[in-house]
């Protein structure tokens, strides 16, 4: 069963360096070309996000928190 864990925490954590490191060439792409990358708009959900943040008071910095622990290295 730790195996099976191990395998599943690799998997999610290549997923997730592979999607960090995409998400500043979409963010480039559309700034210099004005278009949508595979039809999202990249930096419209980013902003849209952080407002979300801001908006959520004392719960959004609670999960500014949280989710800025799933970045660090430890």
């Amino acid at each position: 069963m730790d195996s099976v864990m191990k395998m599943v925490n690799g998997f999610f954590g290549g997923l997730v360096s592979l999607m960090m490191a995409i998400l500043p060439v979409t963010i480039l792409w559309q700034v210099l070309t004005g278009t949508t990358v595979f039809g999202m708009d990249v930096i419209a959900n980013l902003t849209a996000l952080i407002e979300q943040v801001g908006n959520g008071g004392f719960a959004g910095l609670v999960v500014l928190v949280i989710v800025a622990s799933f970045f660090m290295k430890k």
